[in-house]
């Protein structure tokens, strides 16, 4: 058995660590509010804006359409990669991570896969697996709506200029604190109400179809972007929310037992004292 000063060293550690765990939990916790309460808000809108953007691809004619809506035969694929810029979220990286690892060996095996980062996690894995050609991970210095859509039209000049024939995101959807779901996600070409799960609807433009085209596909497209990575970034902390506060039971479970452990040590020092103490006595009297 561990002597006693080992022991206490070792509760004294468990405690420590507990109390940081604790801490990260209540800081996660009020960081998830705030983010959960930004992806609620414009998760309606961006989804009829998707919605709309599918259902007028669908509808444009051959000599309107947009050059975002351009299936060609796919030989480059670009996988952006939305992870976290730090650690200690359990398994909320590595899924991601583990998805874009797959979709190049497996989905995308007879293409050239390029990766672009969100995220320094994703960036960090994923380029000892393939090519990054972008890290973006410092946009979560200050997550603006701005910030990525200059992310948003570097894609989407990636697939006008013929770089790549496809672009994916793979993230994780934010459903509530406790889980998220794993995404991936066809940037472009734009999927059409045709081939989507959106139905297909008449509109009558106004203006003509081509000013339309011009303005809501791109804002569509950075506003599709923009929800991703904010879904990502109130995933994280729900994600760290519910590992440190699991991580703060363990500890203080395993607190609990080396407190055990202590006692029953202490115990049995001061019941071998007492007996050496009775021994000598009695050698004495002898």
């Amino acid at each position: 058995m561990a002597n006693l000063k080992e022991i206490r060293n070792r509760i004294a550690s468990v405690s420590s660590t507990m109390q940081i765990t604790s801490a990260m939990k209540m800081v996660s916790a009020a960081k998830l509010k705030k983010a959960q309460d930004a992806i609620t808000a414009m998760r309606p809108y961006a989804n009829k804006l998707t919605e709309l953007l599918q259902n007028l691809s669908g509808s444009l004619d051959a000599d309107a359409g947009s050059v975002y809506s351009d299936e060609r035969p796919v030989q480059k694929v670009l996988i952006v990669s939305i992870t976290s810029n730090r650690g200690l979220c359990g398994a909320f990286n590595s899924n991601v991570i583990k998805q874009c690892a797959s979709l190049k060996t497996e989905a995308y095996k007879a293409q050239e896969v390029h990766f672009m980062t969100i995220g320094k996690k994703g960036f960090d894995l994923l380029k000892k697996k393939g090519s990054v050609v972008a890290d973006h991970s410092k946009v979560y210095d200050d997550l603006t709506f701005e910030a990525i859509a200059h992310i948003a039209e570097e894609l989407m000049g990636y697939f006008a200029n013929g770089s790549y024939d496809h672009i994916v995101l793979v993230y994780n959807k934010f459903k509530n604190a406790a889980t998220q779901i794993l995404m991936t996600e066809q940037f472009l070409p734009i999927v059409s109400a045709t081939t989507g799960t959106a139905s297909a609807t008449d509109y009558i433009f106004e203006p003509e179809k081509e000013k339309i085209v011009k303005e809501l596909i791109p804002k569509s497209l950075k506003t599709q972007l923009y929800k991703a990575v904010r879904d990502s970034f109130a995933s994280e902390h729900g994600a760290r929310m519910t590992a440190m506060h699991k991580a703060t039971d363990n500890a203080s479970e395993l607190r609990d037992q080396l407190k055990l452990t202590y006692n029953k040590a202490r115990q049995a020092s001061i019941t071998n004292e007492i007996l050496e103490i009775v021994g000598g006595a009695e050698a004495l009297n002898n």
